[in-house]
């Protein structure tokens, strides 16, 4: 009896152990990534499936204490007991140090609180650096796109992915892959502009700098990126935010999806988020050509497909696609969405929907496989919490504050220098006036440090544009005290450097809440800007223009005025001192602009690539052109091209062309030119482009010295969509043209037989 009851035990024991060894296999760090998530997916419940395809705000009830501990709302708690995907902003407000500390212990709460132990995805976005407290403060995507430096895009969000995953951070909601071509739309700079080329080379740097060479991903140094809106976000009508997309399918091809490919199949993205809109009537986050036909399909991507906050919810409420909030949930995910980020009433009905349709939790598990994959990627399984002794070495580190400064540097543009009003001296005794409604509390500190002691400073903001109310702002009336006083302090100075342009409250995203906006109607500077720079200009003195801003601006009057003009976008947070460097001469301006500047919103669209037969008729009263043409900007080098040479008159779909042209800097200062290759397909068999960017290179050279540029011209970069809607070579006649700006170049010619 004995013997056989301690048969029993052991057959109970070697029971148990099977029981843990099998729900243990998923931990197995030994195992493949896909091995270990087959091992735990058929573990999972329906409903602990359906929490691995949602993500909350963490403003709904996480964030810590007075003490600095974790403290979790009811509504929280109920949340996490199921697992979830993730959690979207947790410590965004608090430094990095305390934010790393906090998600340790939420982690840690999310671990131990559901069954499998799976840990969450903290997510964070980036328009500024990581958009967090205490973290460094970069300039906006389109202002590093200013630079036309890829290398130096890698390296800064390189340093994103770092100060992002040193906080708890996994994912970022980043960057833009839009192509942005309306500066009504408030969103306009968290893109990297209005040309494909440009845009990619910037989107799949950001993506490889971000999850470090992917390397980064799962040894705990960086974060996955998540590319959107994919796709044609940035083409809404009017460019009103949540507005119909109307445009072709060739140009959707051939201009919109590039960015999105290179992210996929270059960058390796671990995410992609669909668009609010519509492409051809089919809105983005029930359609299943798009999400899974291009974006698996034909690209290959295997990473996780996130909504845009609560958009499967509204395929019913506000797109009218579904019928019912349930039919939205069961048209997001056949069409390929696998996380729901937000919504309460879109994949929670998922289980209430599976008992009604058994065969859709065969899709549930296919989703569910991508998140779980990207958490076992991102080592979370394994190492899922951060080393406080990392935080404080490792965020806002000397290096990164320098790389800071050097992005602003590449960045700022200069449009115009009417009889070289720039440099300023910092030799000659002078007084400055530093004035406009985008100066900063700061603004005056960091001219005095660049200057040195010669030159004096006064400074005065004198009015705000707007009421600065977040949701819908309104602009101030006329102050004409405040803008006497501004006079009165430009005439008592040698030179005025006015700060012009827009603002955070000018330029922002209209979020889905009727009472909220940020997209304009006009895209002329608000307020009495330009009567100020007139009233200046008039005192018969030099006018600088700083010109701050979110969206392009039609400068006509600050064109016209202004002696010189700094476009500085959106800089860091050393944005002032860089700009002080620039206008006194410590560094020459290299930036170039990524968008085309128009004279007037009625010019819209208005972009260098556009269809050749646009360019036809000019308007009445409207002089022609742009006020500044794509890829200009000046530089305190005098830069001439010369001697354009092309390695062979004729291409073959097996063969590559070598252009070069000799650049000299006939100029008395060191600097950097950005010179560019365009290409024009002369005959098509469908409309083609006036020209295109297919290349760039940022040289730097001394007084008198010059250099040789080469680019490659491979079959590649003359592929377009033809009118079989399939990717062609068509034989024919090809200009080449490389050059300071898309207006300023030298040109050649070849063929392409076949």
């Amino acid at each position: 009896m004995k013997k056989l009851f301690f048969i029993a035990v052991l057959l109970i024991v070697a029971s148990c152990n099977t029981k843990e060894s099998g729900s243990a296999d998923y931990k197995d760090a030994s195992l493949s990534i896909d091995e270990r998530v087959e091992a735990l997916l058929p573990k999972l419940s329906l409903e602990e499936k359906v929490a691995q395809m949602r993500i909350f705000h963490a403003n709904i009830g996480t964030k810590p204490d007075a003490n600095g501990n974790l403290k979790l709302s009811e509504k929280v708690v109920e949340k996490l007991k199921l697992g979830i995907a993730g959690i979207k902003n947790p410590g965004e407000h608090i430094d990095a140090v305390a934010a790393a500390k906090m998600n340790n212990e939420l982690q840690k709460y999310i671990i131990e609180n559901n069954r499998w132990g799976i840990p969450a995805l903290f997510v964070t976005e980036s328009y500024n650096g990581v958009d967090a407290e205490g973290c460094t403060r970069f300039g906006r995507p389109m202002t590093s796109a200013a630079s036309f430096n890829s290398e130096l895009v890698q390296r800064q969000w390189d340093i994103v992915g770092r100060e992002a995953r040193l906080r708890g951070m996994h994912m970022c909601h980043s960057p833009e892959a839009d192509v942005v071509r309306d500066p009504r739309f408030g969103r306009m700079s968290e893109a990297f502009g209005e040309d494909t080329y440009l845009t990619t080379q910037m989107v799949k740097n950001a993506i490889i700098g971000v999850q470090g060479n992917y390397e980064g991903l799962g040894n705990g140094t960086h974060i996955g990126a998540v590319a959107k809106h994919f796709a044609g976000y940035g083409q809404v009508l009017g460019g009103s935010n949540f507005a119909a997309i109307e445009i072709s399918e060739r140009t959707l091809i051939d201009e919109i999806y590039p960015p999105f490919e290179a992210a996929v199949k270059e960058a390796k993205t671990l995410g992609i988020m669909a668009s609010h809109g519509d492409l051809n009537g089919v809105a983005s986050h029930g359609n299943p050509e798009l999400l899974t036909g291009v974006l698996r399909d034909q690209w290959g991507f295997e990473g996780y497909v996130v909504s845009d906050s609560n958009d499967i919810a509204r395929l019913f409420y506000f797109m009218n696609v579904a019928e019912s909030p349930e039919a939205a949930a069961q048209m997001g995910l056949e069409a390929g969405i696998d996380i729901d980020l937000y919504a309460e009433d879109s994949y929670a009905y998922l289980p209430e929907i599976v008992k009604k349709n058994p065969e859709l939790e065969k899709l549930i598990d296919r989703s569910v496989r991508r998140v779980l994959r990207t958490k076992f990627i991102l080592g979370l399984f394994d190492n899922p919490y951060i080393n406080i002794e990392d935080v404080e070495k490792g965020n806002r580190a000397a290096s990164s504050l320098e790389l800071a400064k050097e992005s602003d540097l590449e960045s700022i543009i200069l449009l115009k220098n009417e009889a070289n009003a720039l440099p300023l001296s910092k030799d000659k005794s002078s007084k400055v006036a530093l004035l406009g409604p985008l100066l900063k509390g700061n603004t005056k500190e960091m001219f005095e440090s660049v200057a040195g002691s010669n030159v004096k400073f006064i400074a005065e903001k004198g009015f705000q544009l707007t009421n600065q109310k977040g949701g819908a702002p309104e602009l101030l009336e006329r102050d004409p005290k405040a803008i006497a006083s501004l006079v009165n302090k430009a005439r008592s100075a040698d030179v005025t450097i006015l700060f012009l342009g827009g603002d955070e409250y000018t330029a922002k995203e209209a979020y889905f809440s009727n009472s909220t906006l940020g997209d304009r109607a006009t895209i002329d500077p608000v307020g009495p800007q330009d009567e100020l720079l007139e009233k200046i200009k008039a005192l018969g003195k030099p006018v600088i223009v700083v010109l701050k801003h979110r969206r392009t601006l039609a400068i006509n009057v600050i064109a016209e005025q202004a002696d010189a003009i700094l476009d500085v976008w959106d800089l860091s947070e050393f944005g002032d001192e860089s700009t002080a460097k620039i206008i006194f001469g410590e560094v020459s301006p290299s930036g170039k602009s990524p968008v085309t500047i128009p004279r007037s919103i009625g010019q819209l669209p208005y972009h260098y690539s556009m269809k050749e037969i646009n360019y036809k008729k000019e308007y009445l009263f409207l002089d022609k052109g742009p006020l500044y043409p794509f890829g200009h900007g000046l530089s305190y080098g005098d830069f001439k091209y010369s001697d354009i040479t092309i390695s062979n008159a004729e291409i073959t779909p097996d063969t590559e062309l070598e252009v070069s042209v000799k650049v000299t800097n006939n100029g008395s200062m060191k600097a950097k030119e950005v010179v560019q290759l365009y290409l024009k397909d002369e005959i098509g068999s469908v409309t083609r482009p006036d020209k295109e960017l297919k290349g760039f290179d940022k040289i730097e050279l001394d007084a008198g010295e010059s250099k040789t540029v080469s680019f490659t011209i491979t079959p590649k970069m003359l592929e377009f969509t033809g009118i079989s809607m399939e990717k062609v070579l068509e034989a024919g006649d090809y200009t080449v043209m490389v050059g300071t700006s898309s207006k300023e170049y030298l040109e050649t010619t070849f063929k392409l037989k076949k």
